[in-house]
């Protein structure tokens, strides 16, 4: 990039992580000389990129102790210009976007699957607060959806996602750093969903299974299945190149035990071991070309236009645990999924079927 542009989004970087609390106030920014490595510039670029942010009182030089973050007094006052910063990008996203060609609803579907990714990858749980429901688990395409209209559905609260595997997500909810975790991992003795592996991770403890959809899952293929394939056996084939997901995710879980059912050992499997962390990056393997199929949601494959051949349809549940569920915000977020409203915004996703959404079995 041209360094007389790169100092402006140094500054504007630096900017945006203070302004929403990423930096705290007193906190020590990185030496000039760890700045010029990060970005691959000059000194010159950091320290006027530092000079801007001096200017508008967000960061102060100490002699001998470096450059610190500013201990901003009101931030009321910045807080409407940077928001208006951010409208004014995305219109320009939008604006490019539609005169390329774009639909709105490719827009927003292209938005949303992005955002699904930065949650997979930003590891860091929200804390507890108390205008905020955590979730933490498998990702889904669902609940995506509610955090991103949560204000019409709880106003004055917020669903905050992250994003990793039905595993990790019941760790999460063990340990206490989530409010509900998204779930759907099978267990091939008592060819149920869900229900033994919270029994075993939250011992002794009552738990609702609340639940989302039923999603059908199957292989992800290029559009018109070029290769013919129609079932598991098939990734035995020489020329199939296989995409998986992580271990510790529920699609990872069901299909290695439908492997086992078939005795199809893995070894064979080229790709087995090519793991994607959800469903979009499966998808995008293949529309890049570095797959030719993968494990996924039908969601997934209808988003990037792709093929997809059915393997069973999976059920999808929310686990909380009683005491958090007498919280009147998670309370009425869990209602709210009983009703019509939810229902046709679940069934609204292709490969989701929501005749079940809501319902709620509990575990004692």
């Amino acid at each position: 990039m041209d360094e007389s542009y790169l100092y402006q989004q140094i500054a504007e970087t630096l900017r945006q992580e203070i302004l929403a609390g990423t930096r705290k106030p007193g906190e020590k920014l990185p030496t000039v000389r760890k700045m010029t490595t990060f970005w691959d510039c000059t000194p010159g670029t950091v320290q006027r990129a530092y000079k801007i942010l001096a200017q508008q009182g967000l960061i102060q030089s100490r002699p001998g102790q470096g450059t610190h973050v500013a201990n901003v007094p009101d931030l009321k006052e910045i807080k409407p210009l940077r928001r208006a910063t951010l409208f004014n990008r995305a219109e320009n996203f939008l604006l490019e976007s539609f005169s390329a060609g774009y639909s709105q609803n490719e827009v927003e579907l292209a938005m949303r699957m992005a955002l699904d990714r930065w949650r997979v990858v930003n590891t860091e749980i929200q804390t507890d607060t108390a205008n905020v429901i955590r979730y933490a688990g498998s990702n889904d395409i669902a609940i995506a959806w509610m955090s991103a209209h949560f204000s019409e559905i709880l106003p004055n609260f917020q669903l905050s996602l992250q994003f990793g595997g039905s595993l990790s997500g019941l760790i999460a909810l063990a340990e206490g750093k989530t409010d509900m975790a998204g779930s759907h991992l099978w267990d091939e003795d008592s060819r149920d969903y869900n229900k033994s592996y919270v029994e075993r991770i939250l011992p002794g403890k009552k738990v609702a299974l609340v639940t989302l959809a039923y999603r059908q899952l199957g292989l992800i293929v290029p559009r018109e299945n070029p290769l013919n394939i129609s079932s598991l056996n098939d990734l035995k084939r020489p020329e199939i190149r296989f995409v998986n997901r992580q271990s510790g995710s529920g699609t990872r879980v069901w299909l290695d035990s439908r492997l086992r059912d078939l005795s199809i050992a893995t070894s064979p499997i080229h790709g087995y071991n090519n793991e994607k962390l959800s469903h979009t990056d499966v998808a995008r393997s293949i529309v890049d070309g570095l797959a030719n199929t993968g494990i996924g949601l039908k969601a997934a494959a209808n988003a990037f236009d792709l093929g997809f051949v059915g393997l069973t349809s999976e059920h999808f549940e929310l686990v909380i645990p009683a005491k958090i569920l007498q919280r009147p915000a998670v309370k009425d977020f869990v209602e709210w999924l009983a009703t019509k409203e939810a229902q046709s915004a679940v069934a609204a996703i292709e490969g989701y079927a929501a005749s079940q959404t809501g319902q709620v079995r509990w575990i004692k």
